[in-house]
């Protein structure tokens, strides 16, 4: 069994452990899970994660318990079919995705998983990111993976509903080390329904378009509404580039004027496009699961504390990674593979 300590990483450590270790047959035990957070040990997005990861990969498990900080999972193999899980609150629906979405590299039947949560949420990618960003990188990687948004969810209700649908897949080795030329962007913002007297996810949509430099193509502008149980609004941008996707994003709050969440939204994809990497924060650690499958390497903006807690973990599923900080964009390599 493999030990782990899950202090440090977060609920970070908690998804891709469970991938890594249905991936690899292996059991793995985590002790202090979040044990770094203010409030530690499993929450009820993370729960959704073990419970549908157990479902998919026939596991033994325990410790699956609200606020638990020790976890075993024993996988068995993973199958495909159609699993439904309920987080219960806002917790991120993306994030209980990525936790299963790399079974697509085990499964021999098609897999279809509806999870209700959190659709666009802080702390986690936005389902327009997740759909029109990750999937399309991942596919361009040999992952037949797509997701379909049946409802909208906000902080703090939730009440979101989307399904990703995967078939077996065989993922290429991950090559993001040069982005190509940037040939434009796409905006798209949402909001509640409520908030369509005021315009608000046309303002937003405006804002973002206006903050953008000349030298950037707008190549698609849209805004749309949708019936939430909480309101709430997000803005995302798709960078395209000739070799990869990029993507940025903000969500709205009480208080702050729609053009500011569509400028917020800029200035992280401007932060993002003055550097040279070809992966963007939110795909500089997520795509490290992938590399383990198949090999590959990537550069990315800054090593960050998730990067970090990624490499460990591989390392701790016998996948030697490794992180050049020489000139130019830091590069992670992998240099072997899962054993499955």
């Amino acid at each position: 069994m493999i030990e782990l300590d899950g202090a440090e990483g977060g609920g970070q450590v908690v998804r891709s452990a469970l991938s890594l270790s249905a991936l690899a047959g292996e059991p793995v035990r985590i002790e202090n899970v979040r044990g770094a957070r203010d409030h530690p040990g499993l929450k009820h997005q993370h729960l959704a994660a073990v419970e549908l990861a157990a479902a998919i990969s026939d596991a033994d498990v325990e410790g699956a318990e609200l606020d638990a900080e020790t976890l075993a999972f024993d996988p068995g193999r993973p199958s495909g079919g159609r699993y439904e899980v309920d987080v219960g609150t806002s917790g991120s629906v993306t994030l209980v995705f990525d936790a299963v979405l790399p079974l697509a590299a085990a499964i021999d039947e098609p897999l279809d998983i509806a999870v209700r949560g959190g659709t666009d949420v802080e702390w986690s990618p936005p389902m327009d990111y997740f759909r029109s960003v990750k999937l399309p990188v991942l596919r361009c990687h040999g992952v037949d993976a797509a997701v379909d948004v049946e409802r909208r969810g906000f902080y703090p209700a939730g009440g979101g509903v989307a399904t990703l649908s995967v078939n077996p897949s065989t993922p290429a080795a991950i090559e993001l080390t040069e982005r190509g030329e940037r040939s434009g962007v796409r905006l798209n913002s949402v909001a509640s329904e409520e908030l369509a007297d005021a315009d608000v996810a046309e303002r937003q949509a405006r804002g973002a378009a206006a903050a953008l430099p000349d030298d950037v193509d707008v190549i698609e502008r849209s805004a749309e509404y949708a019936e939430t149980d909480s309101i709430g609004t997000a803005v995302t941008l798709r960078a395209e580039y000739e070799n990869t996707l990029a993507g940025a994003n903000a969500l709205g709050e009480r208080g702050k004027p729609a053009e500011e969440v569509g400028e917020e939204a800029v200035r992280e994809f401007l932060d993002f496009d003055a550097a040279d990497a070809a992966a963007d924060r939110y795909l500089a650690d997520q795509l490290l699961v992938w590399a383990a499958l198949s090999g590959g390497q990537l550069t990315i903006p800054e090593v960050t504390n998730h990067v970090v807690s990624s490499v460990d973990l591989l390392g701790k599923f016998g996948v030697d990674v490794e992180i050049e900080t020489g000139e130019g964009m830091p590069r992670v390599a992998v240099r072997s593979t899962l054993d499955r």
